[in-house]
């Protein structure tokens, strides 16, 4: 058995509480060799930072002891990580291994204790690299939202056939997909591979992958928000536009898609929906339809319209968050059905029960979601 160096402790502060909110508290023991280090913490709300590794630090009490106390709503379901500012530097367990999302409910005013003695990046024997012809287009800037990278990687055709035109996919949470020097989490969904490979045994259309890097916003920008709508509105208005005028893409909506995981699926499924006069497909891997306070199944249970012409390829995992998101996505498919979407037609569901909630279970999923999106046509 696996010996951690590392210990949870939860002091239950008072009895039953009427409060609506409660205060949570986090004392970390680690001795850190660079006395300029920081260590941050971070995770899935406002307060820890919305995953932004170097946004929350947590104060110094001595050269071993961090500490640092939040209010949360009661029955907050927390998931979090620590890092020294970046996810180079994350807190790892004896075995050089990162930990997997730390979890917990808060129900009554809490302290919970850590302690790490390593940090760093988790050496993985996970083989990504990038693959094909990329090109980046570093800080492009949006009118309504914050500017980030956008990375764009081209079908081995693309320079030899000067006349051909091709569909495009486009991907939140672009970091990951293709680099594992980029990705939050040091492996990547390795599309281009798969896109390479698929291309060359003639399993899918040649299509341009269009990778969107989250921001410190990203809780709201994939969510039904006002920065959710001009995150998709962004897309549509000005990334897409720019994209087509700067490749040679197949414009139409026929041919354009949207992909992302986890929030990153629920934005995917927002943008086809309400986009669908340039949307007709979507990639919705382990997607946050319905949970905590996202909920975008309501809103498609009351649209009253015509059927929209549009092919959804949902997947999710069994394990951990996926396990959470599974009742969600049960209505989610309801919904669908019940607007008359047909099974393996304009839906293609897919589940794991052994995989859990990461870019290495999603990137697994990866030739089935491009043959069903992108299956070849002569």
């Amino acid at each position: 058995m696996k010996k951690f160096l590392l210990f949870i402790s939860l002091i239950i502060l008072s009895g039953i509480h009427l409060q609506s909110q409660v205060k949570c508290k986090f004392i970390v023991y680690s001795k850190i060799s660079d006395k300029n280090s920081f260590i941050y913490i971070t995770g899935n709300h406002q307060l820890l930072g919305d995953w932004n590794p170097s946004s929350i630090q947590l104060s110094k009490i001595n050269d071993s002891t961090w500490s640092r106390e939040f209010e949360f709503d009661k029955h907050r379901k927390l998931e979090f990580k620590f890092t020294l500012g970046n996810w180079e530097m994350e807190a790892l367990d004896s075995d050089g291994k990162k930990f997997s999302n730390f979890q917990i409910n808060i129900t009554n005013d809490t302290t919970l204790f850590f302690e790490f003695n390593n940090w760093g990046k988790e050496h993985s024997s996970f083989n990504g690299k990038i693959t094909g012809n990329v090109r980046y287009h570093k800080n492009f800037i949006g009118s309504t939202i914050p500017a980030r990278d956008i990375i764009v990687w081209l079908p081995p055709s693309y320079d030899s056939l000067k006349n051909k035109r091709y569909p495009v996919l486009y991907m939140n949470d672009g970091q990951n997909i293709v680099d594992p020097l980029t990705s939050s989490f040091g492996i990547d969904w390795q599309i281009d591979e798969a896109a390479d490979s698929l291309t060359k045994m003639h399993l899918i259309n040649e299509i341009i992958i269009v990778g969107i890097y989250n921001s410190n916003k990203r809780n709201f920008e994939y969510s039904k928000t006002y920065l959710g709508d001009a995150y998709m509105n962004f897309i549509a208005a000005e990334l897409k536009p720019f994209i087509d005028s700067t490749y040679r893409t197949l414009d139409n909506r026929k041919n354009t898609a949207v992909c992302g995981s986890s929030l990153g699926g629920l934005a995917s499924f927002m943008l086809v929906w309400e986009y669908d006069s340039i949307f007709s497909k979507a990639a919705c891997l382990s997607p946050a339809f319905k949970i905590d306070q996202f909920d975008y199944v309501t809103s498609v249970e009351n649209y009253s319209g015509a059927k929209k012409d549009i092919k959804f390829y949902i997947y999710n995992g069994g394990k951990g968050v996926d396990e959470k998101l599974q009742p969600g996505i049960d209505e989610m498919l309801k919904a669908l059905l019940n607007h008359g979407y047909e099974t393996k037609k304009d839906i293609l569901f897919t589940k794991d029960n052994e995989a859990e909630h990461s870019e290495s279970a999603w990137a697994k999923r990866v030739p089935e979601m491009l043959r069903f999106l992108f299956p070849v046509t002569d």
